[in-house]
């Protein structure tokens, strides 16, 4: 049965999302674990939160990202520290989210394992940006985001190894690399 308050598309992603088994990843050579949440806004038209990561930061400066990074270890879990990085950077409390699931864990280029939660935000929440770490925070159409062809390939050739990575755009956004991955993944897991 749908929840009273979620929009048909809405009830139809989480159906797809949590029926179907996450793609198998391949065989981590990571060992840094690391949690991103992928917050799903519940409006009429749901859309998919995103940030862009302040210009000063000495990693990842300007790429769009979705809120997370390394876990503590206090952290317990993924889940938890999806959670903590979400409101240390956009503000969103940890209590307003309704975590519907993970996804299998990606390796970023910078050794980190990373290991997506998807969470539903309600749509009264308020985001603020933390500005040592933020310098943007946008909503992106959840129905554009999960379009499979908006993700262009890019072979990469570095070290003797071909890495393949994918880029799109939103308005004057450029996503790319392991937040445009997850996405494509994200898309992939509840096409039917």
């Amino acid at each position: 049965m749908n929840p009273p308050n979620y929009p048909a598309s809405l009830a139809a992603f989480i159906s797809r999302f949590q029926l179907q088994l996450p793609q198998a990843s391949q065989i981590s050579h990571n060992v840094r674990p690391a949690a991103v949440l992928i917050p799903i806004v519940c409006r009429p038209e749901p859309t998919l939160l995103l940030t862009r990561r302040a210009d000063s930061l000495r990693k990842h400066a300007g790429q769009v990202a979705f809120p997370g990074g390394k876990t503590d270890a206090d952290d317990g879990s993924a889940i938890v520290t999806a959670l903590r990085e979400a409101q240390e950077e956009v503000a969103i409390p940890p209590q307003a989210v309704t975590v519907i699931g993970q996804m299998a864990p990606l390796d970023s280029s910078t050794g980190f394992q990373v290991t997506p939660i998807v969470g539903l935000i309600p749509p009264e929440v308020e985001f603020h940006a933390n500005e040592a770490e933020v310098a943007d925070v946008f909503e992106m159409p959840l129905r554009e985001a999960l379009t499979l062809s908006r993700y262009y390939p890019l072979d990469i050739h570095r070290g003797g190894h071909t890495h393949r990575i994918y880029l799109s755009w939103y308005q004057s956004q450029f996503v790319w690399g392991l937040t445009a991955a997850i996405i494509r993944r994200l898309a992939q897991q509840v096409s039917l």
